[in-house]
């Protein structure tokens, strides 16, 4: 089958999605807007990649980055790709710039999967980009969403149905062992594994563990913060502002193939995000894989992968104390930080399996083509 998708080539989900599709046969060409680093493919001799070349500026949701002349550039080489390439499936992942990007090119089938920040965010900038929403939606064939909670968002724009395909996780290569650690064994390590942006609400995990750290004296407690982005130097003068510096590691850019050794690192896993772009908490399935309870925010679609006081806890967003409270319960109650982590562990197996979730992809690819 001869598979088009019109995506972030640098997305970690647009690769996995990619690497296990081509495992399955499928040909695979991939229109993306930005620089791809063809690097991530390099074994991947026939995913070829058609590419406006946009720098990484343009992202982070921002779609009005993006002028009518790019669209118009990029319509004429996507329909340049679909002569020459000849799809069966034409499917967009992200409901505003490659969702426009599918509407426009007129081809069908063609599949829509919305992503987060595209139907939380952008339909509310104004009328016009509400009704760009609705046009999107409109012409899609097919329209799938990873949560439920941004399936009922994106009701508010289609009558069409829309089917929940959850993003699994790699339990394979996402679980619990022995790595080599930044941290000594008598260490108690909370961390996070987002990119350093404000939605991610890393301000409010350095401030609660600041507050854990004071009540919780006989304990070495340290903070883990991996990735990059355009907070990094706040949130470290945030850090050294609170006297927490020296037991503080800001990681930095990591390396994909690295995510799985920092989540085993981990003692607590606390994704604390602000807002309901956070569609979908794979970072939180990827801990619980890792045997490590989660402790996550309110928001998105993120209490759909944590059943609250069972594998993790969830707590209001934004609210340091409420934070610090839970993490002080797993801190000092290390069988119940285990007992979490086991379960949350059960829970992705039975729920968010990758393979599970790759196999109803290719289900609903099947049902179109037949």
């Amino acid at each position: 089958m001869k598979l088009l998708l019109l995506a972030d080539s640098n997305s970690s989900h647009t690769i996995k999605w990619v690497r296990s599709l081509r495992k399955n046969n499928y040909e695979i060409r991939i229109f993306t807007l930005y620089k791809p680093d063809y690097n991530v493919y390099k074994d991947l001799s026939d995913i070829l990649i058609s590419s406006l070349g946009l720098d990484e500026n343009h992202k982070f949701g921002d779609d009005t980055k993006i002028s009518k002349f790019i669209y118009l550039k990029a319509i004429q080489k996507i329909k340049k790709l679909i002569k020459n390439f000849n799809p069966d499936i034409l499917h967009a992942h992200y409901a505003s710039s490659y969702g426009l990007l599918g509407a426009l090119s007129g081809f069908h089938p063609y599949v829509l999967s919305v992503w987060g920040a595209d139907i939380f965010d952008f339909p509310n900038i104004s009328f016009l980009h509400k009704n760009i929403i609705k046009y999107n939606l409109f012409k899609a064939d097919r329209i799938l969403s990873t949560s439920e909670i941004m399936k009922v968002e994106t009701k508010k724009y289609t009558n069409k149905k829309i089917e929940v395909t959850p993003f699994g996780v790699d339990t394979g290569r996402f679980s619990p062992r022995k790595v080599e650690s930044l941290f000594s064994d008598n260490d108690v390590v909370i961390g996070t594994i987002k990119s350093l942006e404000k939605k991610y609400g890393i301000e409010y995990l350095i401030r609660a563990f600041s507050i854990v750290k004071r009540n919780n004296k006989n304990y070495s407690l340290k903070l883990l913060i991996v990735g990059k982005g355009t907070l990094q130097q706040k949130l470290r003068d945030l850090v050294r502002e609170l006297d927490l510096a020296n037991d503080t590691i800001f990681t930095g850019f990591i390396n994909q193939d690295e995510v799985e050794k920092y989540h085993n690192m981990l003692d607590i896993s606390v994704t604390f995000s602000t807002d309901n772009s956070e569609s979908f908490g794979v970072a939180v399935l990827e801990a619980s894989a890792c045997g490590k309870p989660v402790v996550v925010a309110n928001v998105g679609g993120l209490p759909e992968v944590v059943e609250n006081g069972i594998t993790g806890f969830v707590v209001e967003p934004k609210n340091i104390y409420s934070l610090a409270d839970v993490l002080n319960k797993l801190i000092l109650n290390p069988g119940l930080r285990i007992d979490m982590g086991k379960k949350g562990r059960e829970r992705v197996i039975n729920k968010y399996n990758w393979d599970d979730s790759l196999n109803q992809m290719i289900s609903v690819y099947n049902s179109i083509i037949n």
